[in-house]
């Protein structure tokens, strides 16, 4: 069992334990654990996959997963902000979802994100502009993993 496997049964267990539930698609679920796994390596915890990390634990803490804001989007939208965690009514099909605001305050992000990490980046970083879903690359993804937006619904955030 690779890494990914390991910590998907891992985090699954963990969250039928504690009444939580994983995204019920493994797929894109493992894709998520995946950057859990490259933010531990990265920074030495586990920094939401879906929100840049300041790579300072201090800074980060309301974002190391399970992130701070879970609980709240699990309760308004059904689903946390990187879809990781999804409510009993998501996975029994009663709800469905759709874009999850950024709750975490702007100033910590883009601030912070500017100032400190725009001059380590080698790539550009993307904002979805429906949901708020970052990534660093070249260009930016086909379609948003969170919301299923189009290219075109992306703006360069960070150069």
């Amino acid at each position: 069992m690779n890494e990914v496997d390991k910590l998907y049964e891992k985090l699954n267990k963990e969250a039928n334990e504690s009444g939580y539930n994983l995204n019920q698609d493994i797929e894109f679920t493992k894709d998520l654990i995946q950057g859990l796994i490259k933010n531990k390596k990265r920074y030495g915890y586990w920094s939401c996959p879906c929100r840049l990390a300041s790579g300072k634990k201090e800074e980060d803490l309301d974002i190391i997963c399970p992130c701070d804001y879970r609980d709240a989007d699990l309760s308004e939208f059904g689903m946390c902000y990187c879809s990781l965690y999804v409510s009993k009514d998501v996975v029994d099909g009663k709800v469905e979802t759709g874009p999850i605001p950024e709750r975490r305050p702007e100033k910590r992000t883009k601030l912070k994100i500017e100032n400190k990490i725009s001059q380590e980046l080698s790539v550009p970083v993307w904002r979805c502009k429906v949901c708020g879903y970052l990534c660093a690359k070249e260009n930016p993804p086909e379609i948003c993993p969170i919301c299923k937006a189009k290219k075109d619904r992306f703006e360069e955030f960070i150069t």
